[in-house]
């Protein structure tokens, strides 16, 4: 079906067949076909990842690619900035050209080619691979979130809670994924048979398993995500189609510069990561600097519009240190750490698991705390303060684990607690970001604040691939505490600075959301 014919039919007519659907526990059927899309999609990617600036900082002998851990870090650092950052124009694709339904499917296909690519051993295919996972993420992760509300005609209860079924996919493809890529893909003492690639074709098995239930699925999920009507007239079609096309023009020679640059060693990554850094952070804070100062209408636009910029600005800060996970921290569990279980190795990769285990088992127990907590529920400049205060408690952790290195490697039990701390930071601030930003946003601005929210964690992840050009050096137990102590230290003190400055300015940003709650 062409998308102006998908377009054609009547909104109510495609509403209709799932609008009381109860055939997955008490939910529309067609949840059960994106849950385990994402559910799968999680695995490949964070399966991926937990292998990714371990294989690029491998030694060649190792298989790996033999980069330094800064050079590794800006590469990591500028793909996951790309995985969010390509979210923006991902949902522009499905709203105007293709529909949320064919842009998850045309996503999944790319995500999959790409681990595909980086199952094939060459720099190049290398290369290929990230591109085309970033492009695929781009597509799929913002639009089916977005099919998952279009499943539910109702707004209430129901919907929130197929909302948390459809987050548990997440998390349970997110701990499975470390666990089994890099039990295949990460090289351990005895253990002969583990290749990198091995662990990068599983995370694209991982990802043909979603698009085969996601296909077959399909038909439960009835009109949800199809192009909107106002969308697929032929005249918006034709312009948007053109847009489209100058607009991926611009990107290939950009991307063309910047690669003929890069080979010429006349832009090297670290710098070319640096400088979208820096050109993204100033675009961000004039986007708002407009936004409020002259977009902006009246005075309770402004004063709620800058409190959409300083949670975004705290996000921003808070993904800077948590995203730290599957770079330094990654690192860290790898060159610095005992992984010893009665006398069996464990991969480094394996303890990326443990956050979403965490998520699993304490999201039931902050989200109970927060209701008994009645009308004392802090607001949520405090729970952005906690998120960022416990964000940095789990530094200091690594920080202390960095000076018990004189004693050698440290125990894992160090990284547990750090993942512990930021897990719960995390479940204190993520849950009610985006939803203050809606709130707090005009309606004709709704979609740019959301945007922006994903900016946030954009320049987070990109800021947590740059900082491990100061990871612990492994050379003498002198330089590894000190350097240690050094970054992790830092990156406590300002983020725990930044908590407690929300903390204690919880009640003026309380009197600037206008009495939204």
């Amino acid at each position: 079906m062409n998308p102006s014919a998908a377009a054609a039919r009547p909104i109510a007519e495609a509403e209709e067949p799932h609008a009381y659907d109860t055939a997955f526990f008490g939910h529309p059927r067609g949840l059960s076909t994106l849950f385990f899309t994402e559910m799968w999609e999680r695995f490949s990617y964070y399966g991926m990842r937990a292998l990714l600036i371990l294989f690029m900082t491998a030694a060649p002998a190792a298989g790996g690619l033999g980069y330094d851990a800064t050079s590794a870090g800006a590469v990591y650092g500028l793909y996951t900035f790309g995985v969010y950052a390509l979210a923006l124009p991902g949902g522009w694709v499905a709203d105007r050209l293709v529909g949320q339904r064919r842009a998850v499917l045309y996503g999944g296909i790319l995500i999959a080619l790409g681990h595909y690519s980086l199952a094939i051993p060459s720099v190049t295919t290398f290369y290929l691979g990230l591109l085309l996972i970033v492009l695929g993420t781009g597509l799929l992760k913002p639009n089916i979130s977005a099919i998952v509300g279009d499943l539910y005609a109702e707004t209430g209860a129901r919907r929130d809670a197929g909302f948390s079924i459809f987050y548990m996919g997440i998390n349970v493809g997110a701990f499975f994924g470390p666990l089994v890529c890099s039990w295949l893909g990460e090289p351990r003492e005895g253990v002969t048979w583990v290749n990198w690639h091995y662990g990068f074709a599983a995370a694209g098995i991982g990802m043909t398993l979603a698009l085969i239930q996601y296909v077959a699925g399909q038909r439960y999920l009835h009109g949800a995500g199809e192009l909107k009507e106002d969308s697929g007239l032929p005249h918006r079609l034709t312009a948007a189609r053109r847009q489209f096309g100058a607009g991926v023009a611009a990107v290939v020679v950009f991307a063309t510069v910047v690669a003929w640059l890069s080979i010429g060693g006349i832009l090297p990554v670290t710098l070319f990561a640096e400088s979208v850094f820096y050109a993204v952070t100033v675009l961000f804070v004039v986007y708002f600097a407009v936004v409020i100062f002259v977009v902006a209408r009246n005075g309770v636009e402004r004063s709620r519009l800058t409190v959409c910029f300083l949670l975004s600005l705290g996000a921003a800060m808070f993904w800077s240190g948590f995203e730290q996970a599957g770079s330094a921290l990654n690192l860290f569990a790898r060159d610095l750490t005992d992984r010893a279980i009665f006398d069996t190795e464990i991969t480094a990769g394996a303890l990326q698991s443990v956050n979403p285990i965490l998520i699993i088992l304490l999201a039931p127990v902050v989200g109970m705390t927060w209701v008994r907590l009645g009308q004392r529920n802090p607001s949520m400049a405090t729970k952005f303060g906690l998120g960022l205060v416990l964000l940095a408690a789990g530094f200091l952790v690594m920080a202390w684990a960095s000076l018990s290195l004189a004693a050698g490697k440290v125990g894992m039990r160090w990284l547990v607690a750090t993942y512990f701390f930021h897990t719960v930071g995390e479940l204190c601030l993520s849950p009610v970001g985006l939803s203050s930003m809606t709130k707090l946003a005009p309606g004709r601005l709704v979609g740019q604040m959301m945007g922006t929210w994903f900016m946030g964690a954009a320049i987070g992840n990109l800021v947590a691939g740059l900082v491990t050009r100061f990871l612990p050096e492994t050379e003498t137990i002198e330089a590894a505490m000190q350097n240690g102590v050094q970054l992790f230290a830092t990156v406590a003190v300002v983020t725990g600075a930044a908590g407690l400055l929300f903390i204690a300015c919880s009640r003026p940003i309380r009197r600037m959301q206008a009495g939204v709650n």
